[in-house]
């Protein structure tokens, strides 16, 4: 039995304008945002979509919100899809971090990519069947879909904001 996952990067936030990293952070959806998850929304009223799934940060919540009202969907949140943790990077200019030693603090890429896989476990074992969208951010995003296909993640494209991405989750490996 094989799961539809349409995984999904939040609508533009004001930390992506200002080019802030805003790894666990809330932070805000812009305008642009908004409208971006509208359009999708949109574009997906007519999917037949079973379960809405978002990272409990604000900026992703309020992205699945609005792709989820065609659907009257309700969303549950889960911590797997947080964006990664920069710890003291967290609300730093990304253009000023150039060539900075980074602090210890900051989430491995072995932790992320464990997060990304027990989402994907989370996902196979709860929703056999079904079509799930996810609403994640960048890094996170790009963790699941290096776990999913088995590379490394400077393989995987960065993913736009609210750029869907369809992954077919067999009961098997992947």
């Amino acid at each position: 039995m094989t799961t539809r996952l349409l995984l999904v990067r939040h609508g533009q936030s004001v930390g992506n304008v200002k080019q802030i990293l805003q790894g666990q952070d809330n932070g805000m959806l812009t305008d642009l945002g908004r409208e971006q998850a509208a359009e999708v929304a949109q574009r997906l009223k007519d999917e037949p979509i079973d379960a809405f799934l978002a990272s409990d940060l604000t900026r992703a919540v309020e992205t699945c919100q609005i792709i989820a009202q065609p659907h009257s969907g309700k969303i549950r949140t889960t911590p797997l899809l947080r964006e990664r943790d920069w710890g003291d990077f967290t609300g730093e200019s990304i253009p000023e971090l150039k060539d900075k030693v980074w602090p210890d603090n900051v989430e491995t890429i072995g932790h992320l990519k464990d997060r990304a896989r027990r989402f994907l476990d989370l996902v196979r074992r709860e929703y056999p069947g079904q079509t799930v969208l996810a609403v994640g951010h960048g890094i996170i995003n790009k963790a699941v879909q290096a776990v999913f296909y088995d590379k490394a993640m400077h393989e995987v494209e960065k993913m736009m904001n609210v750029e869907v991405r369809e992954l077919i989750i067999g009961d098997g490996s992947r």
